[in-house]
């Protein structure tokens, strides 16, 4: 606390408040071009409105500081790490200019990419897939006979 507060720096070049991906991209690119940065959230995560929560700071976020994932449907040794959701889905494509530019700002240090195994909504009440290929969208109930021609 106090004695971390100690030990910062009272000058900086630019202060950016939030961890959101342009506020990120902004201290990267900032940084790179050795301005002295101050990047700040006020949450206990990062990644602002498009963070990935794990299931306890979901709960948090939507139903309070006190409230805590139902161990009988979860799971009580469930680790934080056995859920992540997004409060806002996000692809970003293998080879385009977005990921260049996180490589080049090293902003790719603070997130975490991996390949996508499945997306899903919540529709109709209930947990689905959405259909990646022809086969799956067949079988889904989320489509119509029009959408499936």
């Amino acid at each position: 606390g106090e004695e971390r507060l100690a030990r910062m720096d009272e000058e900086y070049d630019c202060v950016i408040l939030g961890t959101g991906l342009k506020e990120c991209i902004l201290s990267g690119i900032l940084s790179v071009s050795k301005y002295k940065v101050l990047h700040m959230d006020r949450n206990d995560y990062y990644g602002g409105d498009s963070a990935s929560l794990n299931l306890d700071q979901l709960f948090e976020h939507f139903r309070g500081a006190d409230a805590k994932p139902d161990d009988a449907t979860f799971g009580a040794k469930r680790r934080p790490a056995d859920y992540n959701i997004d409060l806002i889905p996000k692809l970003i494509m293998a080879d385009g200019l977005l990921v260049k530019m996180l490589v080049f700002t090293q902003v790719y240090k603070y997130i975490e990419l991996g390949q996508v195994e499945g997306s899903y909504v919540y529709h109709s009440g209930k947990l689905e897939k959405v259909p990646a290929s022809d086969s799956e969208a067949l079988r889904s109930s989320m489509l119509g006979m029009f959408e499936k021609r």
